[in-house]
């Protein structure tokens, strides 16, 4: 169970399997209730609920602060319906439940079997026991405030122009004779922004 250091609050790569397909989405819930429990939250609008309600089995990888954003792309929050997120990836392998989970960017992997379901409107509360586990690098856990400072791209800033005198942005173009609205000076106190 050394593996379960690694977990608590984080974001995870969660895959199932059914009629021998493999998908994974992104989840933020996921968490160890008692000895031999574990719960998590899963959005019913994507297949790999689907799946786990197939096949009462699911892996978990803990994804770590080196994750790309392009894992995020792939895999998101909610994986599609139609989506098949592991066609052509690498770095990835299979538990002793013949489940996908991540080798890259992940520092453990856990494997379950469901024990009960709850049905909680939008999403499906999974509890399951764990089969298999696997630490494959001490990296440290990714977790959602990380993601958001380090990870996500910003937005990009609307360019615009800036009145020097009272921090007024306009986002549109910069008239000759524009009158600022709120000091009223005229349009060369305005400098280009973004």
């Amino acid at each position: 169970m050394e593996v379960l250091y690694k977990l608590g609050y984080g974001l995870y790569l969660l895959s199932a399997k059914a009629d021998g397909r493999d998908n994974a989405c992104i989840i933020n819930t996921f968490m160890q209730v008692t000895d031999d429990s574990f719960v998590m939250a899963v959005n019913k609008q994507n297949l790999t609920h689907d799946m786990i309600l197939s096949s009462k089995e699911f892996n978990i990888s803990v994804l770590t602060t080196k994750t790309p954003f392009s894992i995020f792309e792939r895999f998101g929050f909610q994986a599609g319906k139609n989506a098949d997120k592991f066609a052509g990836f690498d770095g990835i392998s299979r538990s002793k439940n013949n489940l996908t989970y991540l080798t890259q960017n992940t520092n453990a992997f856990l494997s379950f079997k469901v024990k009960d379901i709850a049905d909680y409107d939008t999403h499906t509360l999974f509890t399951a026991k764990m089969t298999d586990s696997g630490v494959l690098n001490k990296d440290d856990s990714l977790t959602y405030s990380y993601y958001h400072q380090f990870i996500k791209p910003k937005p990009k800033a609307k360019s615009g122009w800036r009145c020097t005198i009272c921090n007024f942005i306009l986002y549109d173009e910069l008239p000759k004779d524009y009158i600022c609205p709120i000091c009223k000076r005229n349009a060369s106190v305005f400098v280009k922004e973004g």
